[in-house]
């Protein structure tokens, strides 16, 4: 299959992996291409930009011949990926990674390392190294260095290599053909802002050896032994990849613009932070011993937050400044046709009341491991529950960001409800204002009597999307673990119920709301995180063998190296949206713990044990 010009189609979502370096990280396919890669952090221009600006907007392809089968995964523990190809009278290896910024020795800002190793019979392969300028192309100049090639895009440099040498380069493909027991290595270095390091393939990919042992010493680390160890892990593994670590905050995707509907419009920005992924991841980290991970995402949201005191943002830059203006390209082709493409995210500027929930519920679930908080993140805790305590009357646009009116979303209550609520209970251990207090336990209290009077069908016997509505929000299963209610009130196991029944994609698939009632252009997939979720209010409920057949049919759901998008198409089960995402990973871990500790326990586990 090809597309105009006579490229090859871009292959599925779920056909790429991610390797990365907790800086940047590049999506990689069975093929043998790199083809997207932003520089120099996440958020950057794409130096490879394929994935949705087409071939103009490069790629670095390793293509062997003669492909018979195919077969990949990560190394145990490990963000390095290997992809064997069975290859006539042998089998062709990639090994590819990057390394990590260590102390000792001078290198670049960041290092891509790729070495194929041939088994059996030689094995030709096409190398096609095509960077560019940012998504809409050109060719960046070039100059030589040695055996290798240095590419200059304003403060951004980037240095290309190959042991032994390929005269590969933009617009100049090369074959060359590789020996068993003679690998050829390349490395792509990338500097910003200061003189570029060279590194030689041989060191480069001793680096990698060594990134290699980090992660595996660090995924070690776990307490998690539950259910599906392996995919948990592979979870845990990825949310680290996704981490921007100069900063300890969590980017909700490295990508923008993969369709939620192939072909359509509803194409997002993702390479932000989101102050309620961080928070869910704090409390997955938590939940499988990860405690440092867990002070690093909410020492972030800390510092975020002061800026827009005691206002929280849906979404933040990864270094925490606040929003970003949404710009829509239309000359850019887009996956597979989708458009427009976009960079920058307009919903950053919308207020959400859940967002607080999921917040001061982190701080809370650190509290609960024995971590006391600062006094001045304490402050910043009070302001944040104190603007609950003012605002939780007013509309907001509700957790899945729909750019209509505002409206009175009932997930929002009940996790403004939560917001107050640990707020209460942190202040049992923090010096607090006797009239904050009071005030905080009026608002609790007429908070959970406004929803329970007005976001509650009693005719149908379950909570409903917003007031007024008759419609199901799949968000709303967080009732189980919340406390605002009995977990096995009727109201709990009504609302969980009938979420299952109406919002059902079909197998263990959810929508997050009815399909075409958000009032954008076209359609959308099955919401992954929302089945993760309900395998935690299963579980919450007790009914466990339920639970835990349905988490086994949503891990196997995954790509063949364990990775998930945010949706996914409920007939053909292709994975659609920016890929991998933070929040279905996050997602899953809390969803394997709850499970967990529901089976061990046989009592229901709240979010963060009240």
């Amino acid at each position: 299959m090809t597309v105009s010009g006579g490229s090859p189609a871009l292959p599925p979502i779920a056909d790429y992996a991610l390797i990365g370096d907790g800086r940047t990280a590049a999506l990689c396919s069975t093929r043998g291409s790199i083809d997207w890669l932003c520089l120099p952090r996440f958020d950057g221009e794409p130096v490879f930009g394929r994935l949705v600006g087409g071939d103009d907007a490069g790629h670095f392809s390793l293509i062997p011949e003669g492909v018979l089968g195919v077969a990949r995964s990560y190394r145990p523990g490990s963000a390095v990926l290997e992809t064997t190809w069975r290859v006539p009278g042998g089998e062709l290896t990639l090994i590819e990674g990057m390394a990590l910024e260590m102390h000792g020795g001078l290198r670049p800002h960041a290092l891509l390392v790729r070495r194929l190793v041939a088994r059996g019979a030689p094995a030709a392969v096409t190398i096609a190294f095509e960077p560019r300028l940012g998504i809409r192309g050109g060719v960046p100049p070039a100059r030589r260095h040695g055996d290798a090639a240095l590419f200059m895009r304003g403060r951004v440099s980037l240095s290309f290599e190959a042991d032994p040498p390929v005269a590969a380069g933009p617009g100049r493909p090369a074959r060359v053909v590789v020996e068993p027991g003679r690998p050829v290595t390349f490395v792509l270095g990338m500097s910003h802002g200061q003189p570029h390091v060279f590194v030689s393939p041989r060191a480069a990919f001793d680096l990698l050896e060594r990134a290699d042992a980090w992660w595996r010493t660090w995924s070690a680390r776990s307490t998690y032994g539950g259910p599906a160890r392996a995919i948990v892990l592979r979870s845990l593994i990825t949310l680290r990849l996704l981490t921007y670590v100069p900063a300890g905050s969590s980017v909700a995707a490295p990508t923008t613009s993969l369709p939620e509907e192939l072909g359509g419009s509803r194409n997002w920005d993702y390479r932000f932070s989101w102050p309620r992924d961080a928070a869910i991841a704090t409390a997955a980290c938590l939940g499988v011993g990860m405690s440092d991970e867990a002070h690093s995402f909410l020492h972030w949201l800390m510092v975020a937050g002061r800026l827009t005191r005691p206002r929280l943002h849906v979404a933040y830059t990864l270094d925490g400044k606040p929003g970003s203006r949404e710009l829509e390209l239309f000359d850019i082709p887009g996956y597979r046709g989708s458009t427009p493409v976009r960079f920058g995210n307009a919903a950053a500027e919308q207020h959400q009341l859940d967002v607080y929930g999921w917040v001061v519920d982190a701080a809370w679930a650190l509290e609960r491991a024995g971590s006391r908080l600062h006094r001045a993140t304490w402050r910043q805790v009070c302001d944040l529950v104190d603007f609950v305590a003012r605002r939780w009357r007013d509309p907001d646009a509700g957790i899945w960001e729909v750019r209509g009116e505002p409206s009175h979303y009932v997930h929002s209550k009940l996790m403004g409800w939560l917001a107050l609520d640990r707020g209460l209970r942190m202040a049992a251990v923090h010096p607090t204002r006797a009239k904050r207090l009071d005030r905080w336990r009026r608002e609790r209290a007429g908070l959970a009597r406004d929803v329970r009077a007005r976001g509650y069908d009693h005719a149908a016997g379950h909570y409903v999307r917003s007031y007024g509505s008759h419609e199901l929000d799949a968000a709303l299963l967080v009732l189980p673990v919340l406390g605002l209610e009995p977990p096995g009130s009727p109201a709990v196991a009504g609302t969980v119920a009938a979420i299952h029944r109406e919002l059902s994609a079909g197998g263990p698939l959810l929508y997050r709301y009815p399909p075409g009632s958000d009032g954008l252009c076209g359609g959308e997939g099955a919401f992954l995180p929302c089945s993760f979720w309900l395998v935690q209010a299963l579980a919450g409920l007790g009914r466990i063998e339920e639970a835990t057949s349905l988490f086994a049919e949503l891990c196997a759901l995954g790509n063949d190296v364990g990775l998930f998008a945010e949706e996914m198409d409920p007939v053909t089960h292709e994975h659609l949206g920016n890929f991998p995402q933070a929040l279905t990973h996050g997602a899953l871990i809390q969803a394997a713990l709850a499970l967990s500790d529901a089976v061990s326990t046989r009592r229901p586990p709240p979010l963060s044990p009240a």
